[in-house]
């Protein structure tokens, strides 16, 4: 999408992504080796009652969702972060996640007129319609430049 497809108000849905458990574990081994990752045989011990995903492979998962929805093709060129990230549930090897974008706020940056800014709020959501992933981030555009497909 391009930075002016961008409205207040708009809505961007995106998926299922099917997780599996091998997904899980090869993540957590590489970036977040806490046992409720890591070991199933553990987890199921502990207080989830099984293996979870790391929040920030859950936070990857919507980012891959948006970039193929709304960001390929676009003049995004980087973000300066997150006004605040909340895991609201576990993600569990076997869940189907979609994501739900809500546009808050566009503009150009008064400074640098060429650059647009993008406010959204992510929501992931498993197949039960439960909430596992809210954050807002803002993104930037380049208006100056043409979209790299």
């Amino acid at each position: 999408m391009k930075f002016t497809e961008f409205t207040e108000g708009l809505v961007i849905e995106a998926g299922p992504y099917h997780l599996t458990e091998d997904e899980v574990l090869q993540f957590a081994k590489a970036w977040d080796p806490q046992w409720f990752h890591t070991d199933p045989e553990a987890a199921a011990k502990g207080r989830h009652g099984g293996l979870i995903a790391s929040g920030w492979q859950t936070c990857g998962i919507a980012m891959r969702l948006m970039a193929d929805q709304a960001l390929q093709g676009s003049e995004s060129f980087a973000s300066p972060g997150l006004a605040y990230i909340k895991w609201l549930h576990p993600v569990r090897p076997g869940d189907d996640l979609s994501v739900r974008a809500t546009v808050l706020e566009t503009r150009v940056a008064r400074s640098q007129p060429g650059m647009g800014i993008l406010r959204w709020r992510w929501q992931l959501f498993n197949a039960a319609g439960v909430e596992v992933l809210d954050l807002e981030a803002t993104s930037l555009f380049d208006l100056n430049q043409n979209p790299v497909a």
